[in-house]
C-alpha cells in the first residue's frame, strides 16, 4: 500500500463540530488504514494544553470505534496551537510548522471562515496545500457566485473542498452503485416508466440549540439547498464513464443545471411550515417561535417542501419532489421512485396493485421494491409484496469517508464550485416567493406527520 503523509490543521478544534463529527471521523480513516500517515494539529482562540488537546482527541477517537493501536502514534504526536484563523501571521506560523503538505479544515462558520480566507490571500502558501471548508457556501445565489471566484484566486479547484458529508453517506453512494452496475434498471429510468420521485429528510430532533444558525436558514437551505439537490443529482445524472472526480462531478452539475421549480411557479411548487409545542416519544417540544434564540417575525420555516423538474429527454415531464422537516412524527428519510401503472392490466387478474417502486433509506440504510404479484389463494387476484434487502455498511461513517478525500488530495465527495452556485439558483425563485409572504407559513404540531391540508396534493399539469 503507498503510504500518504499529511498534516490536518483544524481550525476550530475546540468546537462542537471537532468533537462530535470531524475527530470521531478521523479516528475511523485512522483505524481503517487506508495508507494515511498523519500529523494532526489543533487550532482555536481559547487556551488548551497540548495534554488536554490529546485527551479530547483520545476522548473523540473512542466515540468514533477507532483501534487505539493504531492510533496512539497520531495521538501521541498531536499538538495544540491558540491562535486566531483569520489573522494572516498565526496561519502562516502554523502552516510553515507543518512537517508535510497541511490540509486545513475551517470547522467554523462561514461568517468566520471567510476571514481565514482572506487572510491566506495574503501569505505565501504551502505546496499541496488543501482548504476544506463547510456549508453553507454562501447566504444566496450572488453571494455563492462571490465566495466562488475569492476562492478560485487562493486555489485551483482540486484543491478546495466544499464539505457535504452527505456526499460521504454509504447509502448515498450506494445509490451510484445500484443505477449503474445492474442492467435492470437502467432501460427503466427514464420519464417513459418513472412517474415520480421523492426525496426526504425528515427528523424527530427539533431546533436543539441550534437557533443561532437554524432560525437564519431555516429547512429550505439548511437541508434541501444543501444537501438534498446532491442526492437528486445522483438520482437524474446520465451513467458517468468512471467515478473520478471529473466524470462524477461533471455529471452532477450536468443534471442540476438541467433542474428548475416545477413550470417555473415558485408559489404553486413550494410549502412551508412551523411546528408548534407538541410531544414526540414522550419528550415534549414548546413552539418553534418560542424557542431561545429565535427571532418570530423571520417566519423561519421547520418544514419544507419543493417540486422541481430536470428538463431534459431522460426527466421531461417527471416532478422531482424534495422534502425536509423537524420535531415530525417519523425520521422518513430516503429516496423513493415510483414507477408507472402498466398501461394494460389483462382482463381477469383481480385486487388492487398498486404502482410498483423502489426505495432506498438513507437512515437505516435499506432498498425495498414495491410489487404486484399472484396472492394466496385465487391465482388471478393480485397481492402487494414488499421484498427487502439492507445494504453492507462501509468501515467508515460520513466525516470519515470526507477525510479521506481531503487528506488523499481527492475532491470526488466534495461539492465543486459550480455546483454550489446550481443548488441556490434552483432554490432562489422560492426564497423570493416565501420573503414575500407569496407562499402561506402553516403550521402543525410537534410530533404530527406536517400539516394536515398537506396530506393530500396533487401535482399541478406540466406547462409546456
Amino acid at each position: 500500500m503507498i503510504k500518504t503523509s499529511r498534516t490536518l490543521v483544524i481550525l476550530g478544534a475546540g468546537g462542537d463540530l471537532a468533537a462530535r463529527l470531524l475527530l470521531p471521523g478521523l479516528g475511523q480513516l485512522l483505524s481503517a488504514d487506508r495508507g494515511i500517515e498523519l500529523e494532526l494539529i489543533g487550532v482555536d482562540f481559547a487556551p488548551m494544553t497540548d495534554a488536554a488537546w490529546r485527551k479530547r482527541v483520545t476522548t473523540a477517537f473512542t466515540l468514533g470505534g477507532a483501534h487505539a493501536d493504531r492510533v496512539t502514534s497520531t495521538v501521541a504526536s498531536s499538538r495544540y496551537v491558540q491562535a486566531d484563523a483569520t489573522s494572516a501571521i498565526d496561519l502562516e506560523r502554523i502552516l510553515s510548522s507543518c512537517g508535510s503538505p497541511p490540509a486545513l479544515y475551517c470547522a467554523l462558520p462561514p461568517h468566520i471562515w471567510k476571514g481565514t480566507v482572506a487572510a491566506l490571500s495574503t501569505i505565501e502558501l504551502p505546496k499541496g496545500l488543501t482548504l476544506a471548508v463547510e456549508k453553507p457556501f454562501g447566504t444566496d445565489l450572488a453571494s455563492a457566485q462571490a465566495l466562488n471566484r475569492t476562492l478560485e484566486k487562493l486555489l485551483p479547484e482540486n484543491r478546495i473542498q466544499r464539505v457535504d458529508h452527505f456526499l460521504g453517506k454509504s447509502t448515498v453512494l450506494n445509490l451510484l452503485g445500484l443505477r449503474f452496475a445492474n442492467r435492470i434498471f437502467e432501460p427503466m429510468w427514464n420519464a417513459d416508466n418513472i412517474a415520480r420521485v421523492e426525496i426526504s429528510y425528515d427528523e424527530v430532533l427539533g431546533l436543539e440549540s441550534r437557533a443561532g444558525y437554524y432560525d437564519s436558514a431555516g429547512a429550505l437551505v439548511d437541508m434541501i439547498q444543501s444537501h438534498l439537490l446532491q442526492v437528486l443529482a445522483l438520482v437524474a445524472m446520465e451513467p458517468p464513464s468512471s467515478l473520478d472526480a471529473d466524470d462524477l462531478r461533471g455529471g452532477m452539475a450536468q443534471a442540476l443545471r438541467a433542474t428548475s421549480i416545477w413550470n417555473g411557479n415558485p408559489i404553486e411548487a413550494s410549502r412551508r411550515a412551523r411546528y408548534t409545542a407538541g410531544t414526540i416519544g414522550g419528550r415534549a417540544f414548546i413552539d418553534y417561535a418560542k424557542e431561545r434564540g429565535v427571532e418570530p417575525k423571520r417566519q423561519t420555516e421547520t418544514l419544507a417542501e419543493i417540486i422541481l423538474e430536470v428538463k431534459n429527454w431522460r426527466w421531461a415531464g417527471v416532478p422531482f419532489i424534495l422534502r425536509s422537516g423537524k420535531a415530525l412524527a417519523d425520521a422518513a428519510k430516503g429516496i423513493t421512485i415510483t414507477f408507472k401503472d402498466v398501461p394494460h392490466l389483462p382482463t381477469g387478474l383481480t385486487g388492487h396493485p398498486t404502482p410498483a417502486a423502489v426505495r432506498i433509506g438513507l437512515s437505516p440504510e435499506t432498498l425495498e421494491f414495491d410489487l404486484n404479484i399472484n396472492g394466496a389463494g385465487s391465482p388471478f387476484e393480485l397481492d402487494h409484496i414488499v421484498m427487502a434487502a439492507e445494504f453492507a455498511q462501509g468501515d467508515l461513517n460520513a466525516y470519515g469517508e470526507v477525510l479521506a478525500g481531503i487528506l488523499n488530495s481527492d475532491p470526488t465527495l466534495s461539492v465543486r464550485g459550480d455546483v454550489a452556485v446550481e443548488c441556490w439558483r434552483i432554490v432562489e425563485p422560492v426564497l423570493r416567493a416565501w420573503r414575500k409572504d407569496e407562499v402561506p407559513l402553516d403550521t402543525y404540531r410537534a410530533g404530527s406527520n406536517g400539516p394536515a391540508s398537506w396530506r393530500k396534493r396533487a401535482i399541478p399539469p406540466r406547462v409546456g
